[in-house]
């Protein structure tokens, strides 16, 4: 589909024709459960089926006290589990509603803003800084924009969007994706795919594909009732026939039987369960996990290996200063206020873009370093470009002169500043080191131009001052975590789809084994059976595409592993649900994901992890406890049942 930019867009009829014929810009609502559907879980619960099972058995044989004793728990136990579950699809029912993006589009030739289920194919979306993208599409203008794609790809580095030219293919930087966001600059684009057709839809159906690991606390309490059941019944079968045929009344052995059958099933199982993980839900809620299924938690208690994303989940999602380097010095974590005011001085005063804010954070408490920088001494700009990488702001100092700061891609910096082989070599030795630490690195210039009206920025002698590098830095409870969780016995793998170097450095600050590291093009030459061996000697998983966090978490699992899967972003979805345990962010977190997962983050705090094993954990215990106390009761029952004089 061709269209001019300069088109007014979708009429509103035809608009609302094509969303008639292609449906909502949306996903199917699979992961979301109403009262009917939670009612159908609850009630195929095997331990439920115990206390109806006796319930049923006593009102057979007259006994309607007992049976309405063990109706009464069973109608409890409903209705607890009801209540829990009902509350959390609440909450992740208003983060979704939160989270619901608008956009601006062009109807009948106006700019309009509306809800983003309502965008179709053929509509030209106008997006800025701040927007989420609420559709796939193929980019028509673009003035120096940028997206956020880490909740699709898991890359943190903002991705610079360019417009196709005439007989090119759309490539990933010609296009918008639906759910990303627009960290710089400004576009309009055509959209070519929406709903389940967009990339963000096709891994949503995948996930839909993918059957969920039960919690092992429902298999372990489905084996238990299977085992009561049977011996029950074996004893009640043994005791019929060895009354009968000792004391000839069949009868008086038919009712002996099932006296002794009802004894030895523990009907008790069902409330203390109920209870337990109820409590342990309201426990884990106050710690900031939301527990979409009470089962879970116990799971999460069992886990032995813990795979996390990088992105939000170790850190904190947010680019912030973390070196700098001058010619001639070595590389500083120490601030250094002339770099840093120079590049507050080459960015807009109303900083938009995450580097330029990261900028404004790092000055602050430091007034002197923007004083002279305000919008009455800027004289002009200079935009970046796609013929030169750097942007630069000309100010007029105090004294009537002027001062020109740069900033921009090194090498675009070293080209502007005319510096010789042997100063480049020194650069680019600087520039590989702090990526090698994990950092995006910019370039920094300055200038006293003699006049304002000729200024050129590529005829200015600039002075070059040096680099400075961002990274998006790790959370500072993340090593105390990760140390907690080595206590515990849980391994800490990361997986992520960044880079190499940035992977390995926020693992070394992390505390696991960056040496210890696996790529995703190695993943692709491996078998399956070769990847459960590799994976035994790994601790970080870098460059990893969606589907290889699936292969990892299935690999994983067939080495007997029960396996926690972390993540926020729709590229982590179809791991989180093949996991025994998915434990998404609520904040940050897509609804692909949340919907995927079990457990729910809801401060997006790696800490509360390692506080809902602790819990899942005692849970477990409490739960071995209480059900070795109940088998110890009801063998006396049972013994006494069979003593009764007849």
């Amino acid at each position: 589909m061709a269209i001019d930019p300069s088109s007014h867009g979708l009429s509103s009829d035809e608009a609302r024709r094509r969303l008639a014929q292609d449906g909502s810009n949306s996903l199917p609502a699979t992961g979301r459960r109403g009262i009917g559907t939670i009612l159908l879980e609850t009630l195929r619960e095997p331990m439920l089926s115990l206390l109806l099972l006796g319930g049923g058995a006593y009102y057979l044989l007259g006994d309607r006290l007992e049976a309405s004793v063990l109706l009464t728990f069973a109608t409890f136990s409903v209705g607890v589990t009801i209540w829990q579950n009902y509350r959390t699809e609440r909450i992740l029912s208003a983060l979704r509603d939160l989270a619901a993006p608008r956009a601006m589009v062009l109807r009948d030739g106006v700019p309009c803003r509306i809800a983003g289920h309502e965008v179709v194919r053929g509509d030209v979306l106008l997006v800025e800084a701040g927007d989420r993208v609420a559709a796939d599409a193929d980019i028509l203008t673009a003035d120096r924009c940028e997206t956020d794609e880490s909740l699709l790809t898991g890359e943190a580095l903002a991705i610079a969007k360019t417009v196709r030219r005439d007989g090119q293919s759309v490539e990933d930087a010609q296009r918008l994706f639906g759910g990303t966001l627009v960290t710089r600059g400004s576009a309009t684009a055509l959209v070519v795919a929406t709903g389940i057709a967009s990339a963000v839809g096709r891994i949503g159906a995948a996930v839909a594909g993918i059957e969920a690991t039960p919690p092992r606390l429902t298999v372990e309490t489905r084996r238990i009732v299977q085992i009561c059941g049977l011996g029950a019944g074996l004893v009640a079968l043994a005791v019929v026939v060895l009354f009968g045929l000792l004391r000839g009344g069949w009868l008086e052995a038919a009712l002996a039987g099932i006296a002794i059958g009802m004894a030895m099933i523990p009907e008790e199982f069902p409330v203390v369960l109920t209870i337990f993980l109820a409590v342990g839900a309201w426990r884990i809620a106050r710690a900031g996990v939301l527990a979409r299924r009470a089962a879970a938690i116990e799971t999460l208690g069992a886990a032995t290996i813990l795979c996390v994303d990088k992105t939000g989940t170790l850190t904190e999602n947010l680019m912030a200063v973390a070196g700098y380097w001058r010619p001639g010095g070595r590389i500083s974590a120490k601030d250094d206020p002339d770099l840093l005011r120079a590049a507050i001085g080459a960015s807009a005063i109303l900083a938009v873009d995450p580097m330029e804010i990261a900028f404004q954070r790092a000055a602050t408490g430091h007034d002197d370093l923007t004083d002279g920088l305000g919008a009455d001494r800027l004289e002009r700009t200079f935009p970046l470009s796609e013929s030169c990488l750097a942007m630069a702001n000309l100010w007029r100092e105090p004294d009537g002169g002027h001062r020109l700061y740069v900033k921009g891609a090194p090498e675009t910096v070293m080209e502007l500043c005319g510096l010789s082989n042997v100063e480049r070599e020194l650069w680019r030795g600087a520039i590989e080191a702090m990526a090698d630490q994990g950092m995006r690195v910019l370039g920094l210039a300055t200038a006293l131009p003699d006049s304002v009206t000729t200024v050129e920025l590529q005829r200015v002698p600039l002075s070059p001052l040096g680099l400075i590098g961002l990274s998006d830095p790790l959370r500072a409870a993340v090593p105390a975590a990760i140390a907690a969780c080595r206590q515990a016995s849980i391994r800490v793998m990361m997986i992520t789809g960044d880079h190499v170097a940035t992977a390995r450095s926020i693992a070394r600050a992390a505390g696991l084994a960056d040496d210890r590291l696996l790529t995703g093009a190695e993943i692709e030459g491996l078998s399956d059976e070769g990847l459960s061996q590799r994976l035994t000697t790994v601790d970080v998983v870098a460059r990893a595409r969606p589907d290889q966090k699936l292969r990892i978490v299935e690999a994983l699992k067939r080495q007997g592993e029960v396996v926690a899967m972390t993540g926020d972003g729709v590229n982590d979805a179809p791991a989180l649900k093949a996991a025994d345990i998915g434990i998404a962010m609520g904040k940050r977190g897509t609804d692909v994901a949340r919907e995927a997962a079990a457990l729910v983050l809801l401060d997006d705090d790696f800490r509360a992890i390692v506080a809902a094993v602790e819990l899942g954990r005692r849970i477990f215990d409490n739960i071995r406890k209480a059900m070795g106390f109940i088998f110890a009761v009801h063998v006396p029952i049972a013994v006494l049942a069979l003593s009764t004089p007849g």
